[in-house]
């Protein structure tokens, strides 16, 4: 008589191919996490190291408008220049768009002012109190913007009475 065996027919995973999977998955993520970390982190310096180029770029695009036009003193409303209602100091900085050209009186409201005025539409958002992308402050003619996205311990400065932009990257 002959026997017929059936073939055995697996269905699944051992336990050995499963736990080697899993080792290999955590040896991964081990080396992969610290990684992601790191690149967030990155993200929000590049977003700041933007910013502070946009803005150094509309400080300098505002003062070759008010040289431009002609001008060597304090200025309302730079004729030409993105809304028309930049205001800049005896030395062509932005200082506000509220009547103010005077470097050395700047306000937290006023550096609100500068930002909006200089970066105009697609700026990230900067106010006077937490809730926003930058948080706005102002002291001795310096405007200082703390990003918020990253727990504030970046910022950008601009200081009126000379027209740099830095950040402490």
């Amino acid at each position: 008589m002959t026997q017929y065996s059936e073939p055995k027919q697996n269905k699944g995973f051992t336990l050995i191919e499963l736990v080697v999977v899993i080792a290999i998955l955590a040896i991964l993520a081990a080396f992969a996490l610290p990684r992601f970390a790191q690149l967030s982190q990155q993200a929000h310096d590049s977003s700041v190291e933007a910013t502070t180029g946009a803005l150094a770029a509309g400080v300098a695009l505002a003062k070759t408008q008010w040289v431009s036009n002609g001008l060597t003193v304090a200025t309302a409303n730079v004729a030409g220049f993105g809304n028309d209602t930049i205001d800049v100091s005896a030395n062509g900085w932005a200082v506000s768009t509220s009547g103010n050209t005077d470097p050395a009186t700047l306000t937290a409201a006023e550096c609100v002012e500068v930002w909006e005025g200089l970066l105009q539409a697609s700026a990230p958002s900067v106010a006077t109190a937490i809730g926003s992308d930058y948080l706005a402050n102002a002291s001795s003619g310096t405007c200082t913007y703390a990003y918020q996205l990253d727990g504030g311990t970046t910022a950008i400065s601009y200081n009126a009475t000379n027209g740099d932009v830095t950040n402490n990257l």
